[in-house]
């Protein structure tokens, strides 16, 4: 078997007892001599990718093994950052003159250099591995011989300069998308030239079209990506494409969504077995038939990571070809799907499972509006989907239930919906209650999350997991210092577990501080990210979790498909899929752009 890149950095890391040169690592580890030169180009690619370092004399070395931290730069209002690292554990703050040129969002890195009490590490940025942006937006302002663009991001401290002739015709005032096309230095500021002109920032749609180019969200496909989405769009769903899956088509299948959403990825079925036990069919897109490994689309797809969802546009992932038409589970049309049929008992334990590629003809969109009100019994589908929808109301709740005692966290926080006017103007905010209906996908998704998370774990399987570490002992400390003046208490001396936390949550629940301590409870977390290391998940209090439910919105979730269909569904040994050498990549990407998505959408709102 080829030494893989988690070989060389695991050797690196744990057996070395020094940085090595490209040909004693090779030796060390018995790389053939016909496969020395793709050894060294893939050193070559671990080095671009700041997963190995190389210092003097050419050796290389795992950046922790010498005192170096590989990750995402975060800067904050006064000028220092924070590196969060690719492999975890704590952030390692960056003063305000160790920055170098670097910028937030740039992936960095950098040399610790100090330990302070309390366990905060300190440290100086030595190198610049990929710049987050090639563009800043920001408020052009026009001098006598050159001008200069005020960011819009306060993260991005520096103006940037504008020489002559190269502000694109914008005048004092205007948003405009500035390219930067030199980075500075200690003592000068980046200079660049206006790309576009985007208008005024009180004009309708400016604002939001600063935030997407801010965050340099693609709003386009590139010709050659929306033509193979078409192409296979032509073709729909033949005799071919559905031979040999598991023909559902009769089985009532609906889906339950946003009343305006347009990618139905997820939809649900449910009997009653003639033991009293539970048959519950969770029914996911079948986008890896589609969307290929290498292909354009596959490509782009990974590039974005996510669709993302702004206020007044949805930014998505997958052409709309394959997004909201021939992947999206509509109603009345035969749609390719994975499916989890899982057999479960009255207190929600998983008896069994089956995955299974299948054909299916949902029956109904219902929104989820329109589901609570057939729960609530204030409005009707028809006799048999109601049931349908109270059954599943049944499950779901034991389902919560059984979550909820063995710790998951459950933040029940407002969020808010903006409505637009047709000019773009927002006209109304309104708070976007959580029902029962949305709990209810909530919990069906989870539950077929775990399964095949758990079946990937148990098959020891190269994989993503969806993973969530515990929150730093510093940040505990501070919560449990917050609310107790509100008279709770979290924990006790030992260590605080997810149960503790849902504990206090409980408490707070309906008391006019709640939202506060919750939010408090929520910023004390680290955030969950992608990973090929099975860690578990904190927040739900899982052994083994990934994300499986989504491939239309989130390229993970694709992924997570195509290693589940090809090893479970088609016996085939999984070392045959590409992707499976670049899964640390991948999570890496992915973890990022759903960052970016996340700051993008609350900026929008």
């Amino acid at each position: 078997m080829p030494v893989l890149p988690d070989d060389v950095i695991e050797y690196l890391r744990t057996s070395a007892g020094r940085p090595l040169k490209a040909r004693e690592l090779a030796h060390a580890l018995s790389v053939p001599e016909p496969e020395y030169q793709d050894f060294k180009a893939m050193l070559q690619r671990l080095e671009e990718e700041g997963r190995l370092y190389r210092v003097q004399r050419q050796r290389y070395a795992a950046p922790k093994r010498i005192n170096l931290v590989t990750g995402r730069l975060q800067t904050i209002r006064s000028g220092a950052g924070f590196v969060a690292p690719d492999e975890g554990g704590n952030d390692l703050f960056i003063p305000p003159d160790k920055l170098n040129t670097a910028m937030d969002g740039d992936r960095v890195v950098a040399r610790i250099e100090k330990s302070r009490r309390g366990g905060r590490r300190e440290g100086s940025i030595i190198k610049i591995l990929e710049r987050a942006r090639q563009t800043v937006v920001g408020t052009y302002h026009s001098e006598k011989n050159f001008g200069f663009v005020v960011p819009e991001d306060p993260k991005i401290t520096r103006d940037v300069f504008i020489p002559p002739g190269q502000d694109g015709g914008a005048e004092t005032g205007q948003v405009v998308v500035v390219r930067v096309t030199n980075w500075g230095d200690r003592s000068r500021g980046p200079a660049g030239e206006v790309e576009r002109v985007l208008g005024i920032l009180g004009d309708p749609g400016v604002d939001v079209l600063a935030v997407i180019h801010g965050h340099e969200l693609p709003l386009e496909f590139p010709p050659e990506v929306e033509e193979e989405a078409e192409e296979i769009r032509a073709q729909g769903v033949t005799e071919e494409d559905m031979r040999g899956r598991r023909d559902l088509r009769e089985t009532l299948i609906f889906t339950i969504d946003p009343v305006d959403a347009k990618d139905h990825d997820d939809a649900l079925s449910i009997r009653r077995l003639e033991d009293g036990n539970w048959e519950v069919g969770i029914h996911i897109a079948d986008v890896s038939h589609y969307v290929r490994e290498g292909s354009r689309i596959d490509a782009e797809a990974l590039a974005r990571g996510n669709s993302v969802y702004m206020v007044d546009r949805t930014i998505p992932m997958l052409p709309h070809a394959l997004s909201s038409d021939l992947c999206s589970l509509l109603p009345d049309q035969d749609r390719l799907a994975m499916s989890v049929i899982a057999v479960l008992d009255q207190e929600g334990t998983v008896l069994k499972h089956q995955l299974v590629r299948s054909v299916i003809r949902s029956k109904h969109k219902l929104s989820y509006e329109r589901a609570q009100g057939v729960i609530e019994k204030t409005d009707t589908v028809d006799r048999e989907t109601d049931q349908a929808i109270h059954d599943l109301v049944t499950v779901s709740r034991v389902l919560r239930r059984k979550r909820l005692e063995r710790g998951s966290l459950d933040f029940d926080l407002p969020s808010a919906r903006v409505i637009l006017n047709t000019r773009g103007e927002p006209t109304d905010i309104q708070r976007v209650e959580r029902l029962e209906s949305h709990k209810l996908i909530e919990d069906f998704m989870l539950l077929a999350n775990e399964i095949v998370a758990r079946k990937a774990a148990k098959a020891k399987l190269p994989f993503i997991y969806r993973i969530h570490d515990s929150p730093d002992a510093n940040r505990l400390e501070t919560l449990k210092e917050f609310v107790e003046p509100f008279g709770y208490r979290v924990g006790s001396r030992g260590k605080v577990t997810p149960k503790d936390l849902q504990h206090l949550l409980d408490e707070v629940n309906g008391k006019p501080e709640a939202n506060l301590i919750s939010t408090v409870v929520l910023r004390s977390m680290k955030q969950a990210r992608y990973s090929h290391e099975n860690v578990g998940h904190f927040g739900l209090a899982a052994r083994h979790y990934a994300h499986f439910t989504s491939p239309i919105r989130r390229y993970p979730d694709l992924v997570v498909h195509r290693i589940c269909g090809h090893v479970f569904i088609d016996k085939e040994p999984v070392r045959e899929l590409a992707s499976v050498n670049m899964l640390p990549e991948i999570a890496r990407i992915s973890s990022e752009r759903e960052r970016v998505a996340v700051e993008a959408e609350r900026d929008s709102v």
